[in-house]
């Protein structure tokens, strides 16, 4: 058995792994590909459990943007047939250890329930739940009418400050454990806008002139998406803009031929899980949301 830092040519088995195992923590080989060739940068940290050539176990770490305090975010998988034998503690502590060398205060992992006991060991504790679910875009509804004033366009088409502005306030008031401070334009581009898995042709926002008052962020390829993060502006909300921004995208989507596309939200956040039952999405998992001080 052997435990290392991830390898470009691991990518194709880390995906078909996760595919197995978790089908809607969607992950492509291309981006992935990317994220292994790229340069290193703190906090990101990605590891193979591999015995006899196989990949058996899978981790990868990321500092929370813009979090104050710095904390970290992880993903541990690990094969059926080879739990039990240390290797999910080996990963969790190489994991650890980069976000640690990082600056980063705490750790917070997406995990299922049947888990939550053996994270314990290290600290973990369950702050609350996260629903996954998913739909064939080619089922959602017809698209909402567009409100009077506003019109809709692909974020490929926009000038990325205007996205920023939007997301800085999204981070802001978005439901979760972290509390989110403002980023840098710079770092923002380079973490959002330029990140290799960013389907910007196939996320959408609703604009008010020049100004994004709601949009919807896509991550994957042209065959599965991850929903990454849905918002409208304070002063928009409550006129439906999320769920038509939402189904713009999922129509984008049919175009182009995805198959899948997958969201999460946190237990509770009722006009989010509102909106995607709207539009089809059935529910897949639920995971614990766990938390441990570094």
């Amino acid at each position: 058995m052997e435990i290392r830092p991830a390898e470009p040519d691991d990518a194709e088995p880390a995906v078909a792994m996760h595919d197995q195992l978790a089908p809607y923590l969607v992950m492509s080989a291309p981006s992935l590909r990317r994220r292994l060739e790229g340069p290193e940068k703190p906090g990101k940290g990605t590891f193979a459990a591999v015995d006899d050539g196989e990949l058996v176990g899978w981790a990868s770490t990321a500092l929370i943007a813009g979090s104050d305090p710095l904390g970290g975010q992880l993903r541990c998988l690990v094969r059926p047939d080879y739990r039990g034998q240390g290797i999910g503690t080996a990963l969790l502590e190489l994991a650890h250890r980069s976000l640690k060398t990082a600056g980063a205060v705490s750790a917070r992992v997406f995990a299922d329930p049947e888990s939550a006991d053996w994270a314990g060991r290290w600290g973990y504790e369950q702050t609350r739940q996260v629903h996954y679910a998913g739909i064939d875009p080619s089922q959602a509804p017809p698209l909402p009418p567009v409100p009077d004033g506003l019109r809709l366009a692909p974020l490929e088409e926009l000038d990325p400050r205007a996205l920023y502005e939007a997301d800085q306030v999204a981070q802001r008031i978005k439901p979760g454990d972290a509390t989110i401070t403002a980023s840098p334009y710079e770092e923002w581009v380079a973490a959002v806008w330029q990140s290799p898995g960013m389907v910007l042709d196939l996320s959408v926002a609703a604009l008010d002139g020049d100004r994004v008052v709601s949009f919807t962020l896509g991550n994957g390829d042209h065959h599965k998406i991850w929903s990454q993060m849905t918002a409208t502006m304070p002063e928009y909300q409550g006129a439906g803009l999320a769920k038509l921004v939402k189904c713009a995208a999922l129509g984008r989507a049919a175009e182009a031929g995805v198959v899948g596309a997958y969201t999460a939200n946190y237990d509770g956040n009722e006009p989010m899980l509102a909106v995607n039952t709207w539009l089809g999405y059935r529910r897949i998992a639920t995971h614990s949301v766990l938390i441990c001080p570094l």
